[in-house]
């Protein structure tokens, strides 16, 4: 199976029209923005129990590191698929064949990859449980959508893969993949956002050697 091109029901009992869908997604950009903001003002005031330059700082840093490029591609990888298909097609290809929401998951790497920065692995807990929170929430909604506009298709391929996963056995890919670079350039420039937690972390992890930011909490 790959994509299910399926026409939508002309149903007057639908939970969340396409349009609402849309609603939903801004709101979760709004809400993950104001509180990764409030994170980081939780962030300016902690410090790890690692000294700069030790080998577990600099091992929890680089782990970050790669995290990060990882959700960047791996974002951008799953708008091959999915980019502009959400509110019309069931996708089932591809990353959707091995999880119901990649996209997300690589998400949440990437918030553990921002915690990291700071140098802690209690930091990088924090904000992967943060990002993981935010999306199960906003799965939960867009599964409303998803069964009723696709109730047989949706409820056999929710059997077959999990919500999160991935469950590699599951793997299937077209031959052939219809790509829309907007979407695909729009998912990439959205997920440039994960790496401002690399400059911004070098800042505040300087400003506290300098003395300038109070450290309040020492985390491990």
């Amino acid at each position: 199976m790959s994509m299910h091109a399926l026409p939508l029901p002309q149903s007057a009992g639908a939970d969340i029209a396409p349009d609402s869908l849309s609603g939903l997604q801004q709101r979760r950009k709004r809400i993950v923005l104001i509180s990764g903001l409030l994170m980081l003002i939780a962030l300016l005031f902690s410090d790890s129990l690692w000294p700069s330059g030790s080998l577990p700082h600099e091992g929890s840093e680089m782990l970050g590191y790669a995290l990060i490029f990882l959700c960047i591609t791996g974002r951008s990888w799953c708008s091959l698929y999915i980019g502009g298909r959400k509110k019309t097609q069931l996708v089932d290809d591809g990353p959707y064949s091995i999880s119901r929401n990649p996209l997300y998951l690589f998400s949440v790497l990437g918030g553990i990859g921002i915690g990291l920065q700071a140098g802690n692995l209690t930091a990088g807990l924090v904000c992967g449980l943060f990002v993981f929170a935010i999306f199960n929430t906003v799965i939960q909604r867009e599964e409303i959508f998803l069964k009723s506009r696709f109730p047989a298709a949706f409820a056999a391929y929710a059997a077959r893969v999990p919500r999160w996963g991935p469950r590699l056995s599951r793997w299937q890919s077209s031959e052939e993949l219809l790509v829309r670079p907007r979407f695909v350039l729009v998912t990439f420039r959205d997920a440039l956002g994960f790496l401002l937690a690399i400059p911004v972390l070098e800042a505040v992890e300087w400003a506290q050697a300098e003395g300038w930011l109070p450290v309040l909490l020492h985390l491990p």
